[in-house]
């Protein structure tokens, strides 16, 4: 029986390694990337030189003091220049090479208002760096150092980079030089709230602050990312971590090398999610789009026909699922061409071509309404009133009605306040009281009702019901 049972333990820990060396062998060596890759991978420092205001900027008042202690001051301390000390801020980054001659990409914030950048190379030699150009919507910058024959990495295509695959990052956090962390594709098309033109690829790969501007490499050692931000409550990694698609990257890259700028297409529009809701009132088959709640005057979209309550579902054949889909799919355009907008309006699909535009440095804000003669509505629980003729030219509105006061009901309970303007309910345009009574009165009940109001220039559908 002994021997059975020792015979039967051999065997067991035989299949155990067999299945260990099973699991290890679907694993990645990584080895041969990272002698490949490392090369081309650099360390970014950069210095800014900032006025030390405060206490701190002045030299004590020496009057009254003991000779012994003034002395001390006066010998023992550096000399202040006029207007204040400097103090030398330093930060610290990743980036790669990605031409031969000397071209750098990292993060815009790695090198954001640096007085000067310098670029370590892996065998620790120091060179200063140019800054080409920056962009801060993408955080994006490209740099120039002095070389040539430098080694490169080579670039991949993030498009078709799938949820599952490996990746690998080499950077230096906190000031590890080329410290290499692997991971996989956590999802791809990641939208983040402070980012419009960034379709993020998400990764659980750890990152941590030294890493910003650090390639992503997948297993074939191409770059397929630029590790940008992570998520974390802790201030460290938490095991989600996002990265600039390339593709995304090097459309950046090579206008700030030819342009000196980046140009982007704009619609001149005001978007929102469709949600459950909304969805049924627009009779969608599912929440999904873009649905268009401000049409700028004079812009792209107003020209090209876009309406404020269309939905836009794709983009020149590009599905729009999410409605922060479409900024980086505009954004991505040239400004000047056409695109094909698929739409649903009034509950019908439609298409519209588009010159898209320039997207402008800086929008402008329309100034918040007020009214003056009232009319209520009960079933909504608001009294409204008409828009003067200067309240319309200041909006740039053709009508809609103002709310003077929110009573009890239904308006109160889905937060409607006093200044908001109301431009459309129950998919129609609202162009004066009397018609926003009416429309009032007729509204469906157990059903999702749509309203569009603005407040302090900004527009926004939201939905409620009325109950039997």
């Amino acid at each position: 029986m002994a021997s059975r049972n020792s015979c039967f333990a051999f065997f067991a820990a035989l299949f155990c390694l067999g299945q260990v060396a099973a699991a290890n062998a679907q694993l990645p060596d990584f080895t041969p990337l990272v002698e490949d890759a490392s090369p081309a991978v650099v360390n970014i420092s950069t210095k800014q030189n900032a006025p030390v205001h405060g206490a701190n900027a002045r030299m004590p008042d020496l009057e009254g003091l003991p000779p012994i202690i003034r002395e001390f001051f006066e010998h023992g301390m550096p000399g202040i220049p006029e207007g204040g000390q400097q103090r030398e801020a330093q930060s610290l980054g990743s980036g790669f090479i990605i031409t031969a001659d000397g071209y750098v990409l990292t993060n815009n914030h790695v090198v954001a208002d640096a007085d000067e950048i310098i670029v370590r190379l892996p065998d620790r030699s120091e060179l200063k760096a140019e800054l080409v150009g920056a962009d801060p919507r993408t955080d994006v910058a490209l740099l120039k150092i002095e070389g040539t024959g430098l080694p490169t990495v080579k670039l991949g295509k993030s498009d078709s980079l799938k949820a599952g695959e490996w990746v690998l990052a080499i950077g230096s956090p906190f000031g590890f030089d080329h410290t290499v962390t692997a991971g996989i594709v956590s999802a791809t098309g990641r939208n983040l709230p402070s980012e419009s033109y960034v379709p993020f690829i998400q990764t659980d790969v750890a990152i941590n602050p030294g890493n910003s501007g650090g390639p992503l490499f997948n297993l074939q050692g191409e770059v397929i990312g630029i590790n940008s931000q992570i998520f974390t409550r802790s201030g460290g990694f938490m095991g989600l971590s996002f990265a600039i698609p390339i593709d995304v990257a090097m459309g950046v890259a090579n206008q700030l090398r030819t342009e000196g700028k980046v140009s982007r297409g704009w619609l001149g529009v005001a978007i929102q999610e469709v949600n459950r809701d909304l969805a049924e009132s627009f009779g969608l088959e599912r929440p999904a789009g873009a649905l268009v709640a401000q049409v700028m005057d004079g812009g792209p979209a107003a020209k090209g026909g876009l309406r404020v309550g269309d939905v836009i579902l794709s983009v020149n054949g590009s599905a729009i699922d999410m409605s922060a889909d479409l900024p980086h799919l505009i954004g991505a355009i040239k400004p000047g061409t056409k695109a094909t907008l698929g739409i649903v309006r009034d509950g019908e699909r439609e298409t519209l071509t588009i010159q898209i535009g320039a997207l402008p440095d800086e929008g402008e804000e329309v100034a918040e309404a007020s009214g003056r003669a009232e009319k209520s509505s009960n079933r909504l629980g608001v009294k409204v009133s008409e828009l003067s003729a200067e309240q319309k030219r200041s909006l740039d509105l053709p009508g809609g009605v103002v709310i003077t006061e929110v009573l009890n009901g239904p308006a109160a309970m889905i937060g409607l306040r006093p200044g908001d303007v109301i431009t459309h309910l129950n998919n129609q345009a609202i162009d004066s009281a009397s018609t926003f009574g009416r429309v009032a009165e007729q509204l469906p009940k157990n059903r999702s009702v749509s309203m569009r109001v603005l407040r302090q220039g900004r527009a926004s559908f939201i939905t409620f019901k009325l109950a039997e």
